[in-house]
């Protein structure tokens, strides 16, 4: 990419997306491209590739998806796996059709089966069943890598994907019916600390492990890959280590400062026992996480305390 390519971040205002853009204007590219959902319907082909032909993007970061937490997997399946399908494949077929250099694909970790080893390597995608509380939003990414695979071997697309593993970050979603696990969070231990609540009440066991990786971290690996990574295979990104839930909880709550009681209800779900991204071919490829943990909770914290203040 030159400094004055011209590149549309789909998904601007998301958690990934905006961080994207955030480094793409720190890097110094000049012709940056978005959308609102106002201004533009990505379930629409028709208006998709009327956008397409009118703006000519040289380059694509596909971060638009419909997502949500384990609850709002489960409660909206269809909703789930239809509009995911939608948007990557209006977007996938337009930047083919309107001769696109290099478009890149944004995943989730939820794609790899429920009990497949840890760490995740990318050769585990399609070797087991599916964690069933998100199956469907998995089900959107994979055919998004697919698709992105099938028009590469067909078409001869510079079309790449990458892996995230759990973000959080500026612009996350703090909405408690929809939200994952760390920003619901910060928003339970900031409102319980707010009204001097003695107890906060989370799901599950505690007992699960994630791993966390700040959006802008990922941006700059986004960033970078659509610089040097041109392979069929999607590739994973993720900060190398993980962490409980339950101790995850008593980071945030000691950040945030509620300094109550923490209740497990083991009557809700845990998810995936364990998910942990083995990252080593992007990290051979010279890229590094910057962010620590505990930094970037209380990042994200000033973030949630900023839009809440308003």
């Amino acid at each position: 990419m030159k400094p004055d390519s011209r590149i549309f971040v789909a998904g601007h205002r998301g958690l990934a997306g905006s961080a994207i853009l955030r480094e793409l204007h720190r890097q110094g590219f000049t012709q940056t491209i978005t959308r609102t959902r106002a201004e533009l319907d990505l379930l629409d082909p028709l208006a998709v590739q009327q956008f397409f032909d009118r703006e000519k993007p040289e380059y694509v970061f596909l971060a638009a998806a419909k997502v949500g937490g384990i609850l709002a997997n489960d409660t909206q399946p269809a909703t789930f796996l239809w509009e995911n399908l939608r948007i990557e494949t209006n977007l996938i077929d337009s930047a083919w059709r309107s001769g696109v250099r290099k478009l890149l694909f944004l995943g989730s970790s939820c794609i790899y089966p429920k009990l497949a080893p840890q760490p995740l390597k990318e050769e585990y995608l399609l070797t087991g069943p599916l964690e069933p509380t998100n199956e469907w939003y998995a089900i959107a990414k994979i055919a998004g890598i697919k698709l992105c695979q099938a028009f590469r071997r067909q078409y001869g697309c510079d079309f790449i994907s990458a892996m995230p593993t759990n973000l959080y970050g500026l612009n996350d979603n703090y909405d408690l019916s929809s939200s994952h696990v760390l920003p619901a969070l910060i928003r339970k231990f900031h409102e319980a600390k707010v009204r001097s609540e003695s107890t906060v009440t989370c799901w599950g066991t505690g007992t699960p492990r994630r791993e966390f990786l700040h959006s802008d971290d990922l941006a700059r690996a986004l960033v970078y890959l659509m610089q040097n990574y041109s392979e069929e295979q999607f590739i994973n990104v993720g900060s190398g280590s993980d962490i409980t839930i339950k101790e995850l909880a008593h980071l945030t709550a000691e950040v945030v400062g509620f300094s109550g009681q923490i209740i497990w209800d083991s009557t809700k779900p845990d998810g995936t026992p364990r998910k942990l991204m083995d990252s080593s071919r992007l990290l051979g490829l010279g890229w590094r996480p910057t962010v620590d943990l505990r930094d970037g909770i209380a990042l994200a914290y000033q973030d949630l305390q900023r839009r809440f203040s308003h």
